[in-house]
């Protein structure tokens, strides 16, 4: 299945709330953020902290375009934590942080428009 990140893409087929709940989807906050020069694309290493349950975890992220690392130290984010990890180049990426496309096709962060307690999760 290719899923578009276009705008004008036609919605997924429908699901239910069941299977919604099944992507553990928590905000957490930017401790770390280092260039990733091994990356196919050009990304950053971000390192999240998603509350106690969850704890910090490794994320690779292609959000260079629209973010210097100045600008994601501290930043809240949303990322899915159960999904298995990912080898990218030569780290495990342990969760997926979440964006929308700009109208360029490049990653912009989704994020709580408050702070919320790390660790929270989308419902």
């Amino acid at each position: 299945m290719h899923l578009s990140h276009a705008p004008d893409a036609p919605a997924a087929e429908q699901t239910d709330f069941a299977t919604f709940l099944k992507a553990d989807i928590r905000v957490g906050t930017i401790v770390s953020v280092e260039p990733f020069p091994e990356a196919r694309k050009p990304s950053y290493r971000l390192r999240i902290d998603l509350g106690p349950a969850i704890g910090e975890k490794k994320s690779s992220a292609q959000i260079v375009a629209n973010y210097a690392p100045e600008d994601l130290q501290g930043r809240q984010v949303a990322a899915v934590v159960n999904f298995p990890p990912r080898q990218i180049g030569p780290m495990m990426s342990e969760v997926l942080t979440l964006g929308f496309a700009d109208e360029n096709g490049e990653v912009v962060l989704f994020k709580p428009d408050k702070p919320v307690p790390n660790g929270s999760r989308l419902f």
